[in-house]
């Protein structure tokens, strides 16, 4: 999400057209998560374990929400130093129904960031699907969303350091898919393979349950994207409509790529390259143009397609969903990619091209470097600490027998294709 700007910063009043685009926003963000991602990866996941999948994502829903309550967006957002805002706006305290952040009430702007906080562990869950305790999955999201979430998204939306430096990250390449799928790939990594992996097929149970998902994470990520302007504007429509041609581009990008390795497009392939696409132009998507966009995508599909290749057949690492190559590819890319494509005319820093401060490429370049790094090894310490404490606590992995028994039965006594 980009500074607030000078009109914003200086608003005494309310704007009542972007604080309803912005309840919008919120709307189609958290439609992203229940019941997009939901469907799409419950479609991916063996029948035995589609409930499970399902039961994760509404539980971190409303897991995160009440933690967002109770300190999460103090100290995300709350007044404090470079590195993690303060204790100020615990339980909420002083975001009253009159208070305001920019032109919108404060209200809405936490809620807005409720949605984002919402998915992010969400999409971790790809990672070790199919095999952690549900007890586990919990522990794990309070304190990843706690320790990691939180100081990213102060670092580069709340004041932090990033911020500071001129990070441009407009709708969370670092904060949401940099995390998100350097934790993916780490808790894959200490959790090991799947029963049965490498060499056992393990293809999605319903692909239309999964191209559903699909196309609800392509409409949401209207909100996650354009509602990231905070306004009802020119720079909200741009990224808006950046965001939808960087994802036509990369579906197609890793639908050819695809076609001609294996002779045949897949659908599991082209819904693919659209979540690769919509990842990698998030956190250039308000400050990039129409065919920087198309350009974004294509490279988009075509390396999160290699990427995604290379870990599973060469490394054999088992991201069950592929979440890594998919959106943490896809965020480092696209936050570099940032810095080569702002556009002087386009933007918050319109005029300008880059962050205050910054006055060529290669300086926004750099800045955007440190901000991958930095998150992608804090990220990966912080991870493995806490799937380590975690471990030591309640254990992290079902059993053998659980697992090939399938966990709808094993934690939840449901059959999911009874329903």
């Amino acid at each position: 999400m980009p500074a607030l700007s000078w009109a914003q910063e200086t608003a005494t009043s309310l704007n009542q057209g972007n604080t309803a685009w912005i309840l919008t926003s919120t709307a189609l963000v958290l439609f992203m998560t229940l019941p997009g991602l939901s469907l799409f990866y419950g479609g991916l996941v063996r029948t035995k374990n589609v409930l499970s999948v399902l039961m994760q994502c509404f539980a971190i829903t409303c897991v995160v929400s009440l933690l967002w309550f109770v300190c999460v967006y103090s100290l995300a957002f709350g007044t404090g130093g470079d590195w993690i805002g303060g204790f100020g706006k615990v339980f909420m305290a002083g975001v009253e129904e009159d208070s305001l952040t920019g032109d919108i009430p404060e209200t809405v702007f936490a809620m807005f960031q409720l949605t984002f906080a919402i998915i992010t562990p969400a999409l971790v869950v790809g990672g070790f699907a199919e095999r952690m305790k549900f007890s586990t999955m919990l522990l794990f999201s309070v304190l990843w969303l706690i320790l990691v979430y939180a100081p990213v998204a102060h670092w580069v939306w709340g004041g932090g350091w990033l911020q500071q430096m001129g990070l441009l990250d407009f709708a969370g390449g670092t904060v949401v898919h940099i995390t998100a799928g350097v934790a993916a790939l780490v808790s894959a990594l200490v959790l090991g393979r799947r029963h049965g992996f490498p060499g056992t097929a393990m293809p999605p149970h319903n692909m239309t349950m999964v191209v559903t998902g699909a196309g609800m994470l392509w409409v949401g990520w209207f909100g996650f994207n354009a509602g990231s302007a905070l306004a009802a504007n020119g720079n909200a429509g741009m990224a808006m409509m950046a965001t939808h041609l960087s994802a036509a581009a990369g579906s197609l990008a890793w639908m050819s790529m695809e076609w001609i390795k294996y002779r045949k497009p897949s659908v599991l392939g082209i819904v693919t390259g659209m979540v690769a696409g919509l990842g990698t132009i998030t956190p250039a998507s308000g400050y990039v143009g129409p065919a920087g966009a198309v350009v974004i995508g294509t490279v988009a599909g075509f390396a999160c397609f290699n990427a995604t290749q290379f870990l599973k057949r060469v490394l054999k690492v088992d991201d069950s969903l592929d979440v890594f190559p998919v959106h943490g590819v896809g965020g480092m890319l696209g936050t570099l990619a940032a810095g080569v494509f702002a556009s002087t005319e386009l933007g918050v820093f319109k005029g300008q091209g880059f962050a205050p401060g910054i006055s060529s490429m290669g300086q926004q370049l750099g800045v955007q470097f440190v901000g991958v790094v930095a998150t992608a090894a804090y990220t990966v310490v912080v991870t493995f600490v806490v799937l380590k404490l975690v471990d030591a606590v309640i254990g992290l992995r079902v059993s053998r027998e659980d697992e090939i028994g399938g966990l709808d039965i094993a934690l939840h006594e449901e059959r999911g294709y009874d329903l």
